[in-house]
């Protein structure tokens, strides 16, 4: 018998990591072709890319206009593609804007869909639970209190747990990690990561510049960047954003050793503060969307916090600055509070790291993957044998 055709979907950094991981793990339990959307991470673990998440990766309400083209292609050639393979199953990772519409059309097809991680429609627009809930056989969610709310609105939910956990490590030492990249070993080491996505770059990487050169000022000891810098970026269009007298360093596909090695994050809000917290790494989260774009969502915000740790904890244990509070000013103010190395810092350090390690319990044990990998498999068995 031929592979079972699969369709896989990811339309971002962090789902096209995700997706990988499943695609694994279900190549290990079934004879699968997998085809679908994704990008680097996705085609390393042999998936069949037939239109790459750049086209559509996109935040914000304003921006997806600008993409409306490029996202009516990547729509138009996964419908196709699935018309002409009939995969039993097709699973969509997150990003619900797309995804939601992709299910739409898949349906009529004789296509039952699955949510691998759902959308966080708890935090905005609830009612959208309801669309989860009639064009998807089965949501896969990542956050304990994800299962209540979805199981509330009628969604056939499991919890996984969070793929991250057990994958989240350093491989260095800070004192390896400081000689791989000709760093001085200052008292103070802060990891930016600003970002995977062109329009958070464009946000947040001039306000975060100025606000470096402003934490250069107010502490007196040497302190040292590292710039994480995500997949798929200009390194050199964003090396030319910071003035060089700062002498940041660039590091590209070693974030977990450059935050494992720090004193303090600087994180975009998003997965990368889950990974941050998984590595129990003091942080300060910061996001900025187009101003029409923040003012269009407010109102669609049902949440207390922005940050997923936060979000996680029920309480802040890591500042967050969005939006207006995001800027230079703000960031150095609690940038020099949290490295100034009084009694008071040590004791908000302190603190923030026992918050996190709370955090870290409530994501659940390792194993996420091959839960949801399980999960899947018994849905397509569970297909064939209606079909029998």
């Amino acid at each position: 018998m031929p592979p079972i055709p699969l369709l896989l979907s990811a339309g971002e950094a962090s789902g096209d990591m995700y997706a990988a991981r499943l695609a694994t793990a279900l190549k290990q339990r079934l004879d699968v072709a997998i085809f679908g959307m994704g990008g680097p991470q996705m085609r390393a673990a042999g998936v069949e890319i037939i239109t790459d998440y750049s086209e559509v990766s996109v935040v914000g309400i304003t921006e997806v206009l600008k993409r409306l083209p490029s996202l009516r292609r990547a729509m138009r050639r996964l419908v196709d593609e699935a018309e002409r393979r009939r995969p039993p199953l097709a699973i969509l990772t997150d990003f619900p804007g797309f995804h939601l519409r992709l299910a739409r059309k898949l349906l009529p097809k004789g296509i039952r869909n699955v949510y691998y991680i759902c959308p966080q429609f708890w935090a905005w627009r609830p009612w959208r639970a309801n669309l989860v809930r009639r064009r998807f056989a089965q949501a896969l969610c990542i956050f304990h209190f994800e299962e209540k709310f979805y199981a509330d609105a009628g969604v056939p939910v499991k919890f996984i747990g969070h793929p991250l956990v057990g994958n989240v490590t350093a491989t260095l030492t800070r004192e390896e990690f400081c000689k791989k990249y000709s760093l001085n070993g200052a008292d103070r080491l802060i990891a930016v990561l600003p970002g995977s996505r062109r329009g958070e770059i464009a946000y947040h990487v001039p306000v975060l510049a100025e606000a470096l050169e402003r934490i250069g000022q107010e502490l007196p000891a040497k302190t040292e960047v590292v710039v994480a810098v995500a997949p798929g970026l200009d390194l050199e269009r964003l090396k030319a954003t910071f003035p060089e007298r700062m002498g940041v360093r660039f590091i590209e596909g070693d974030t977990y050793n450059a935050v494992a090695a720090s004193n303090l994050a600087i994180v975009s809000s998003g997965t990368a503060t889950v990974e941050t917290a998984l590595l129990g790494k003091p942080m300060i989260v910061v996001y900025r969307l187009s101003p029409l774009t923040a003012k269009l969502a407010k109102p669609l915000v049902k949440t207390k916090f922005f940050s997923m740790v936060n979000l996680i904890a029920g309480r802040a244990v890591v500042p967050e600055l969005i939006q207006d509070d995001f800027t230079p000013q703000r960031v150095s103010e609690e940038a020099v509070k949290l490295l100034s190395g009084s009694e008071g810092s040590k004791m908000s350090l302190e603190q923030m790291r026992r918050g996190l390690a709370e955090v870290r319990e409530l994501l659940g044990p390792p194993g996420a993957v091959e839960r949801a990998a399980d999960a899947i498999a018994a849905l397509l068995q569970s297909g064939e044998s209606n079909a029998k």
